[in-house]
């Protein structure tokens, strides 16, 4: 049975003082964690101190992105080398602002995810439609070219630790949201994509999450849904109680 893994990502919000204040109002109040792996996404800046609070409790931490070099002259990226040597467990990669802002494509994303798995991170794979695309019915090839090339050249075993993250972009910071039926049938592309290019039994281990307006309110209808296996939370992990809101829903 495959372990549900909620993760905020904070995108470019909160102070340093914030970030530490969340971290001590979380870590020692996460449920039991044989039901849910709980993380939180965080800008690069307060990686370290979330790393010496969350140390020895049930609390994750993840990078929102790395670059795919060990080291060089890339003013302003982050390593994948950096990134584990603070012992980060989880790098989000592939956020459509990051293709969209950032012009990032799918093959700078497959080497972000190869790197990071180099490092024993792991990769929280995204990928997602724009509104144009799910209106003209194209949604499902969209996401399985989404997911055929960032998982190109990675082995089976590698594939079954990761975590795919489902986001259509018109439910991103919308107050819109996939119900849980569409969610569940694009997770189960995802699925099937990942049973296509490896095996049945490599697409029943991936863990895949639906993200886009996901609130303590609505999570468990998602959850209850077969390909659904977790949440990539935006604005409901920005607050202590609503995250915990959003694990508690799942006891």
């Amino acid at each position: 049975m495959r372990k549900p893994i909620i993760a905020g990502n904070w995108k470019m919000n909160k102070t340093a003082k914030e970030a530490r204040d969340f971290a001590e109002a979380v870590k020692n109040n996460i449920p039991s964690n044989d039901k849910v792996d709980a993380v939180i996404g965080s800008p690069a800046l307060f990686l370290s101190d979330l790393m010496t609070i969350s140390e020895g409790s049930d609390l994750k931490v993840a990078a929102q992105n790395c670059y795919f070099e060990e080291s060089g002259a890339f003013t302003g990226e982050i390593s994948p080398a950096a990134l584990a040597d603070l012992g980060v467990q989880y790098v989000i990669i592939g956020h459509s602002e990051r293709r969209e802002y950032f012009h990032e494509t799918d093959e700078d994303i497959n080497k972000k995810a190869k790197a990071i798995i180099k490092y024993d991170m792991t990769p929280i794979l995204c990928c997602g439609e724009s509104l144009e695309t799910y209106e003209a019915g194209e949604t499902a090839e969209w996401i399985k070219a989404q997911i055929t090339a960032g998982l190109a050249g990675l082995t089976p075993e590698q594939v079954s630790e990761m975590v795919i993250a489902y986001e259509p972009i018109w439910a991103i910071g919308t107050g819109k949201s996939a119900d849980a039926n569409i969610a569940d049938e694009i997770c189960g592309v995802v699925r099937q994509t990942v049973a296509d290019l490896y095996s049945d039994e490599v697409a029943q281990k991936v863990r895949i999450q639906y993200g886009g307006s996901v609130k303590p309110e609505n999570i468990a209808e998602y959850m209850a849904k077969e390909n659904v296996d977790g949440a990539l939370v935006g604005g409901a992990s920005l607050q202590a109680d609503s995250f915990l809101a959003l694990l508690e829903a799942l006891n």
